[in-house]
């Protein structure tokens, strides 16, 4: 790993958490913090010994940042502050601006420092996105059919599309980009999670959309194997997906949070989305509603080959840690339980009632209707 490494996003809890972990990096001299706002909480101190850490409170849509990667002579960026929601602002095109604009700065400042050696960009498995003509399994070399229109998504195509372009003119620097899925955990602060935090789900009636979860734990310990050295028979440049192995259904998940559904027409989603937007009750953007309404699934096979990473958490199991962490739903699932074992006794074995106290020896399964005696059938005339 780079002596010095640079960490943009670190108000963030990944970001925090990050940067947290690196210091404890053997071979790191000093990790540097940057972001438009100082984290909430003071910084994580590592136990044992840890690399030392400055924190500068900058805007990276202005040019400043060519000046602290000179004065710390940085020789590692790993850029985590394209995000789906911005730090102060709700503004949508406060936050595009953040995620381009500031990327923009931030690649430029990059590619004039002769000093820094390695790039790690965070990015999303939204670049795919979601529409009903997609494949079953996006790889990484895969276009989207329905390129995303706008919001969290676009940028963070846009985002790549610049970072490519800064590969062509550094080839010395080794870049890296990391698609993740939605990351969950007990800490996760991310728009998906307020969406599953609601006491009822509204969902789109007739579709069940297919979703994969990375565990927060995963996407740090991602960050770090791709931040330092690449392991023997590794490669650690170019793009990978980062999701945990396995698929849940929007109802599986709804299921294991105890959260009831209420199935709408896409439109009457689309409203109250809107409406719940506007409110700020929680931000359930377009392209979140396209990812509720037709899923999307990613391959990690090259995660695991060529970056030599196997997430310590399946998909499941990261949404499990997620739901423990959260508060019990209103149909929670040991209580469902319970009732479905007492429906199963009530019924019985073969799911028919038991007879009554008043049923005698032939009232059976197979006792039929009492017998009525034959009448006398008139002549035809």
């Amino acid at each position: 790993m780079g002596v010095v490494v640079l960490v943009t996003g670190v108000a963030r809890h990944l970001g925090a958490r990050f940067a947290a972990e690196v210091r404890r990096r053997p071979g790191v001299d000093l990790v540097v913090g940057v972001d438009v706002q100082p984290p909430g909480l003071p910084p994580e101190e590592p136990a044992g010994p840890a690399a030392p850490y400055r924190f500068h409170q900058l805007d990276l849509r202005r040019p400043v940042l060519s000046r602290v990667l000179a004065e710390h002579q940085v020789d590692t960026v790993v850029h985590l502050s394209v995000s789906a929601t911005g730090l102060g602002s709700t503004n949508r095109s406060a936050v595009k601006e953040s995620n381009v604009i500031g990327t923009m700065q931030l690649l430029g400042a990059c590619q004039k420092a002769p000093g820094v050696r390695r790039l790690v960009v965070k990015s999303t498995t939204g670049v795919y996105g979601s529409a009903p003509r997609d494949p079953a399994v996006f790889s990484e070399r895969m276009q989207p059919k329905d390129p995303p229109g706008g919001g969290f998504a676009k940028d963070a195509a846009e985002v790549e599309g610049y970072v490519r372009g800064f590969a062509r003119r550094r080839p010395d620097v080794a870049v890296t980009v990391l698609r993740f899925a939605n990351i969950v955990g007990p800490n996760a602060d991310t728009p998906l999670s307020e969406y599953f935090a609601l006491p009822v789900l509204p969902t789109v009636l007739g579709y069940d959309p297919r979703l994969q979860f990375v565990h927060e734990d995963d996407a740090v310990a991602v960050l770090c194997r791709a931040a330092g050295e690449p392991a023997p028979g590794t490669v650690n440049t170019g793009t990978f997906n980062v999701a945990g192995e396995g698929v849940l259904l929007l109802s599986q998940c709804a299921r294991r949070l105890g959260r009831p559904m209420l199935p709408l027409l896409l439109p009457a989603v689309s409203w109250m989305a809107a409406l719940a937007r506007q409110t700020r009750l929680v931000d359930v953007s377009p392209e979140q509603l396209r990812l509720l309404t037709h899923g999307r699934v990613v391959d990690t096979a090259r995660l695991r080959d060529t970056l030599g990473y196997r997430p310590a958490f399946s998909t499941p199991e990261a949404f499990a840690d997620f739901a423990a962490a959260g508060g019990p739903g209103l149909l929670p699932p040991e209580r469902l339980a319970a009732a479905t074992d007492r429906l199963t006794a009530l019924l019985g074995p073969e799911g028919a009632a038991p007879a009554g106290p008043s049923a005698g020896p032939s009232a059976g399964p197979s006792a039929g209707p009492p017998a009525v005696p034959n009448r006398p059938r008139r002549p035809r005339s």
